[in-house]
């Protein structure tokens, strides 16, 4: 066993600046699920995240020379906060690099502890790239926001926290990855104190660097990351962390954008509290785990690593709550043209209640709608579709099709039939200024935009459809003008809300 963490993560003295975070118990999830659910609350830490354990641990073991010379950090976030106010009460200088797509609300924060912020990209790779230039260029002491021995320390106190708050029996602890810091030194301690103790590692199921190295017995590197839980938005888990976590975890699983945001509402239900996406990722893991396992009165414990998040984000966050829960299903169903059709349509659905109906005249025969409406869970969904099909209705479930909840339930409008050279894409890119004016200057002057759907959320990166009218001779040219210009895109003309919809 690792003896020398352990001695590492007893003697972090962290709480110069951090605090002993309280155990809070769900009892809303503790009643659902049948079992003891706990919530450890780091998102009450002077920086809202856990990430100011491991920056202090790092900087507070540095020399007085290292000090003097001044540290950086890249980060977009919780770590760049941590960071900041720990060289404010070391009384050294910080300078963060960050994104240039980092919201304001953050950049903010990170000025308000007296660090200076340095702007530079549009990715946390770049702001890296350069925060580490300037350590060549000017002898400042770099502190990784997870792949180094004393953060990792740093982090490990969240455990010690644990199991000197619950000395009773624990089943499992649910713990979120990104860059694997705080999984690392958590499971480090808890293997080496309570090795009972089941410790299970969540990421994001479009993040899931761990489980990849896991399966490759190696470390890879992901082609690409989701952005919803930008605080674990990682493509390659850390060196140090995964030498640990390989051997000290029992399992990594992984959570949905839709579960992740069922389980910020259910944090905010049992603490009115509201965490970040990936603040929430740890319990959205421990409901999946729960359910999966059939676990029935176990203590099961998750960590609540953060509230860094935009209040505009809230918005999209409370749309794809009621999936994440299986409350909400989404369809595409056939139905006549005619009076009383829709009237007739809805006495087959009994009391179910309908929250979405969108349709376009099209032609005189029959109407494709865009139905949305609250279910019990899976099994009512599947009810639903047998109850339609058996009357004769042609229908689609789109409950689990991303184009179809974020882009076409916002543009049902009728199809266009006088089109037939349509070509549809979505795009990524990052939301700040001039962005939006160069995706059109490069596309929308080569060939003509049919059809343009962009929705901001409140993120460090725009989502959009488009469709272009590109003859069958030129299609070849598309993929190379669009890697031109490092957007994430994906084509989606074969996409079936697509051609029932707008195609």
């Amino acid at each position: 066993m690792p003896q020398s963490y352990i001695k590492q993560i007893l003697n972090a003295n962290v709480y110069d600046v951090a605090i002993e975070t309280p155990i809070q118990k769900a009892r809303f999830l503790s009643l659902r699920f049948d079992n003891n659910i706990l919530i450890k609350r780091e998102d009450l830490q002077p920086v809202f995240s856990f990430k100011i354990r491991g920056a202090y641990n790092k900087m507070r073991l540095l020399s007085e020379e290292a000090r003097a010379k001044g540290v950086v950090a890249a980060s977009a976030g919780n770590h760049a906060q941590g960071v900041a106010l720990s060289a404010n009460h070391l009384g050294c200088k910080a300078t963060i690099v960050m994104p240039k797509t980092t919201p304001s609300i953050k950049v903010d924060a990170v000025k308000a502890w007296g660090a200076k912020v340095v702007l530079k990209g549009d990715t946390y790779d770049e702001a890296a790239s350069f925060a580490k230039l300037l350590v060549q260029e000017k002898g400042m002491t770099y502190v990784h926001p997870y792949d180094d021995p004393d953060v990792i320390a740093g982090q490990g106190t969240v455990a010690m926290e644990i199991l000197r708050q619950i000395p009773e029996h624990i089943d499992a602890i649910f713990i979120p990855v990104g860059g694997g810091g705080l999984a690392a030194g958590m499971a480090t301690y808890i293997k080496y104190v309570r090795p009972d103790i089941k410790v299970i590692a969540v990421e994001p199921e479009d993040a899931a660097c761990l489980k990849a190295a896991m399966d490759k017995n190696r470390r890879v590197t992901l082609p690409q990351v989701g952005l919803f839980a930008d605080g674990v938005a990682v493509a390659q888990i850390g060196k140090e962390p995964y030498r640990l976590l390989k051997t000290y975890i029992d399992e990594v699983i992984t959570a949905s954008t839709d579960e992740i945001c069922a389980a910020i509402k259910d944090i905010f239900e049992d603490t009115r509290s509201i965490a970040e996406p990936a603040g929430a990722l740890a319990l959205a893991g421990l409901k999946n785990y729960a359910v999966q396992n059939g676990l029935k009165g176990q203590t099961l414990i998750a960590i609540e690593s953060g509230a860094n998040t935009n209040f505009d984000r809230l918005r999209y966050i409370s749309e794809r709550t009621e999936f994440g829960e299986n409350r909400e299903a989404i369809f595409s169903v056939q139905i006549p043209e005619k009076a009383g059709s829709f009237r007739k349509f809805c006495a087959l659905l009994g009391k179910r209640s309908i929250t979405e109906f969108n349709y376009r005249y099209s032609c005189d025969n029959n109407a494709q709608i865009f139905v949305g409406m609250q279910v019990k869970d899976d099994d009512d969904r599947q009810e639903i579709i047998k109850i339609l099909q058996d009357k004769a209705y042609k229908i689609v479930d789109m409950t689990d099709n991303e184009m179809a909840k974020m882009h076409v339930r916002h543009m049902v409008g009728g199809h266009a039939p006088q089109i037939d050279d349509e070509v549809v894409y979505t795009f990524e890119f990052p939301e700040r200024p001039g962005a939006l004016m160069n995706f059109l200057n490069e596309l929308g002057q080569r060939w003509n935009i049919s059809m343009f759907h962009y929705r901001n959320h409140g993120a460090a990166f725009g989502r959009v459809v488009a469709g272009f009218q590109v003859p069958k001779n030129e299609r070849s040219q598309i993929a190379p003008l669009l890697k031109k210009l490092n957007y994430r895109f994906k084509e989606e003309t074969d996409n079936t809300a697509y051609k029932h919809f707008l195609g």
